[in-house]
């Protein structure tokens, strides 16, 4: 099983920042409709066989990142639940709007690399909490907020002090590895030229 840190690591190494995710945000489906599909996860998806480089070939036409790291059991159930809700659109009905478009896999991609290494993807379909986190994390990353919320209140989503607490696990250990960036790029800045490190949203 790969260590947390290095997952989150291979996350925020492919993820834009998360304000500038926030601000291209658009109104998205229902968060209890995409909570309940997520729920009904076929079986099938999270055997321990399932081939996410084949399954993402088949439902998206090309590879999800997490593809790479999928030997870890975290990584493979979270990143075949995220192929679920892209695939369910045919098989059960379209979302309103689709989940489709260029940043389907980046969705899928953060189920596996940054929610999963967190919290396993087994207790989002046992706990309402977390599968509210999982389907949360999922619309933002494919480029929405849910249907009926504002994407500039921070407060109705997963930023501020109200934050779930497997995203606080999941943004200290981003901060953790992204550290070591902000540190080099201060010090090739040197003292006394201001300007801030990288923020974490």
């Amino acid at each position: 099983m790969a260590d947390a840190d290095e997952l989150l690591k291979v996350w925020a190494s492919m993820a834009p920042p998360e304000g500038e995710t926030w601000s291209l945000a658009r109104p998205g489906p229902a968060l209890d409709a995409v909570a309940a599909r997520l729920s009904s996860v076929p079986r099938s998806f999270l055997d321990d066989d399932v081939s996410i480089r084949a399954l993402s070939g088949d439902i998206a036409g090309a590879e999800c990142a997490s593809a790479a790291y999928a030997d870890d059991a975290r990584v493979r159930r979270g990143a075949a639940i995220g192929l679920w809700l892209l695939a369910s659109e045919e098989i059960v009905e379209p979302f309103r709007p689709t989940l489709a478009g260029p940043w389907a896999l980046r969705a899928v991609d953060s189920l596996g690399l940054r929610v999963a290494p967190v919290v396993d993807p087994l207790d989002w379909l046992a706990d309402d909490e977390r599968r509210e986190e999982a389907a949360r994390t999922f619309l933002l990353w494919a480029g929405f907020v849910p249907a009926g919320e504002d994407p500039r209140d921070r407060a109705s989503a997963l930023a501020g002090a109200r934050l779930a607490p497997a995203q606080q696990r999941a943004r200290r250990g981003l901060r953790r590895v992204r550290a070591p960036r902000r540190d080099r790029a201060a010090a090739r800045r040197g003292p006394g030229e201001g300007g801030g490190g990288e923020v974490l949203q």
